[in-house]
């Protein structure tokens, strides 16, 4: 019985020599390697593999953090069709796809208390500097036949607007008149949802073509 055993214990010790030696591959009967080239063939897009710098690294980890950050959903408008257009454009080269779009929408008209045309860009700053001092708030017309020029007001109908205009006249305003800034009709409107701090860096370089609309959240 001893002797079975110690013949059994030597077998299978020559069997297991065999196997590890890899005596046995022909048959099929191999241990799994990792080494190479089998790793190599495992790997996927091994050319994609970069090593990154230090500046590299926090460069993306920036990138990562940004792109983590809480989004926040603006619009600004509304703009005329061929305002739109020039919009459109100016958009397509500077934003992601998808980043932006623009929607229809109806107004009303809009007849402000505006002031201008001015001679400048210089003389429309020292005029609103000026009005500030007087607590009168201002900011530019949007329609580009009176730019450039400031609304003090703006309302729905004439009627409202000359109602203002009177109003304004007992603080010092002389120069001022009512004009219609629009009409009722279809406008577009620009919407962004989904603005991170990389895209409001972008959104600074757009801002002529927004014709001075500003930005804000979305209702």
């Amino acid at each position: 019985m001893l002797r079975l055993i110690v013949l059994l214990l030597l077998l299978a010790n020559g069997v297991y020599f065999a196997w590890s030696h890899r005596y046995l591959e022909m048959y099929g009967f191999a241990p799994h390697t990792s080494n190479e080239p089998q790793r190599l063939q495992q790997q996927i897009k091994p050319e994609a593999v970069q090593v990154l710098s230090a500046s590299d690294m926090k460069k993306a980890e920036a990138q990562a953090q940004a792109e983590a950050a809480p989004k926040e959903c603006l619009q600004a408008g509304p703009f005329s069709d061929d305002a739109a257009v020039a919009l459109r454009k100016a958009l397509d080269a500077a934003l992601p796809s998808g980043s932006w779009q623009l929607e229809s929408a109806k107004v009303s008209a809009r007849w402000v208390v505006y002031m201008g045309k001015f001679a400048s860009e210089d003389l429309l700053t020292k005029k609103k500097a000026e009005l500030t001092g007087m607590g009168i708030k201002s900011e530019p017309v949007h329609n580009s036949e009176f730019q450039p020029g400031l609304v003090l007001a703006g309302f729905e109908t004439e009627a409202a607007a000359k109602s203002e205009l009177a109003k304004l006249a007992p603080k010092g305003i002389r120069t001022a008149k009512v004009v219609q800034e629009r009409e009722a009709g279809a406008v577009q409107q620009l919407k962004l949802p989904a603005v991170n701090e990389a895209l409001k860096a972008k959104l600074q370089e757009l801002k002529p073509v927004l014709q001075g609309h500003p930005l804000k959240a979305c209702s």
